[in-house]
């Protein structure tokens, strides 16, 4: 497996510098790179990530150009000798990036949800999708559940959530709440948003989107027409809660989480989720290897927080003890800090999932230039719940040694190894998204 993350990391490398130098191949005309898909990424992100990569690349005057089509724009720079370098960005849903590839009409796909086994399979001609130089995670964002500012509800859980947007639940004052008949808003069926959302909180209860809902392509529309609507709900990407009131919301045993970017960075919070950029390992365009680069660098991952999402740059944060949490792990929080990360594992396996791969590199860094290779770094293991609490408890500190062995290769000298099983849910266990996420290994450090 380290040789996949010393591959990763040459990959990455390799392309930030190339991507520095300004080398790109700039053709007499033409568009160098046409991305399609997610429009959580589309609509702000991914264009402002294409405007960083354009100006590193030494380019001038560089602009937005709206053509007719809804959620579809160019970016455009000029290079010193005055040619035209176009970017297109097409965002009309992830599942639209996908099919892009597959028609040859996009050479990256944007996507606000993990690739399907469908699509896997449909692009197998493409190379292997979920390659760890193919997906990469260039964001963290939460989906909120979000109300009109008037409403008195603070907080939901899972099912209630999908009670509500199945239609089960038709009023207010069925859940504790008031204002008569409830209004559902929801992301149109092209929306890795909807995609998201059906996953983490309608499929798993066996429901599907009430009829009466209201669909949207557009995320700023549905926000603002939520927060217009006292009796609506809706659900939106973070950086899209605008003037609406965002809940708190519970899974199964876990704490109520409202979306705060510590809770959405180390993906406790329970509606959150990953943002994608699918390089297909055959694509072998230099500005679609560039620009996945450029987002995974010091300065993409800049632009990713300045555009409300959640960066993956590791952060050492506080937390407060209370009576929920072990005794053993009360201590850990009054005496170091916890890094803004959590080391996730692939589906049935105890290999680290791509991200976690990614991961290794920033966690090392951080231990490095915080000089806490020695002895200041504690690895807290957990998991989902077994019929025998023993073998939790075995199996969350064997995750968790799982990662001491990869940065022990680079000379990190631990602290300690703790295992605290199945305890401080992050979501519930009755599917199998919930024990993945359970599954995980915290850092912290002294």
């Amino acid at each position: 497996m380290m040789l996949r993350v010393l591959f990763l990391m040459m990959l990455c490398t390799g392309l930030s510098q190339a991507a520095s130098a300004g080398d790109l191949p700039t053709p007499e005309h033409g568009t160098v790179l046409r991305i399609q898909g997610s429009n959580t990424i589309g609509a702000a992100l991914g264009p402002a990530l294409v405007e960083g990569l354009l100006s590193e690349q030494g380019l001038r005057k560089i602009h937005r150009e709206t053509p007719n089509a809804a959620n579809e724009l160019r970016i455009v720079g000029e290079t010193v000798q005055g040619r035209r370098i176009v970017v297109e960005v097409a965002a009309h849903g992830s599942s639209t990036g996908f099919t892009a590839l597959k028609t040859a009409s996009a050479d990256l796909a944007a996507s606000s949800r993990p690739i399907k086994d469908s699509e896997l399979a449909s692009l197998q001609s493409l190379g292997d999708l979920k390659s760890p130089s193919a997906e990469q995670v260039i964001a963290i964002d939460g989906l909120a559940i979000i109300l009109h500012p008037d409403n008195p509800l603070n907080q939901l859980d899972t099912v209630q959530l999908a009670r509500i947007f199945s239609g089960e639940v038709k009023s207010w004052e069925d859940i504790g709440g008031r204002g008569g008949p409830i209004h559902l808003y929801a992301r149109d069926d092209q929306s890795g948003t909807y995609d998201t959302f059906k996953e983490l909180v309608l499929s798993g209860r066996g429901k599907t989107l009430g009829s009466a809902a209201k669909r949207f392509e557009s995320s700023e529309q549905l926000s603002d027409a939520v927060s217009a609507d006292p009796q609506g709900i809706g659900f939106i990407g973070l950086p899209y809660v605008r003037q609406a009131k965002a809940v708190a919301i519970i899974d199964g045993q876990s704490q109520a989480m409202p979306p705060l970017n510590s809770l959405i960075a180390t993906e406790d919070y329970p509606l959150s989720r990953r943002l994608f950029f699918y390089l297909p390992p055959t694509e072998k365009n230099p500005w679609a290897q560039a620009l996945v680069a450029y987002a995974q660098s010091s300065k993409g991952q800049a632009i990713v927080a300045a555009n409300g999402f959640i960066a993956q740059t590791v952060q050492a944060m506080a937390v407060t003890p209370n009576a929920l949490m072990p005794e053993g792990y009360q201590s850990l929080s009054r005496h170091a800090q916890r890094l803004s990360v959590n080391f996730r594992f692939e589906e049935g396996s105890a290999s680290l999932d791509n991200k976690a791969r990614q991961d290794l590199t920033r966690v090392l860094d951080y231990i490095k230039l915080q000089d806490k290779m020695a002895g200041q770094v504690t690895l807290v293991g957990f998991g989902d719940a077994k019929s025998d609490p023993t073998r939790a408890d075995l199996l969350s500190k064997l995750r968790a040694m799982a990662v001491r062995r990869e940065l022990v290769k680079s000379g990190v000298v631990f602290r300690e190894i703790r295992g605290f099983g199945a305890e401080m849910p992050v979501a519930a266990n009755s599917a199998d998204e919930g024990r993945i996420k359970n599954r995980r290994v915290e850092v912290w450090v002294y």
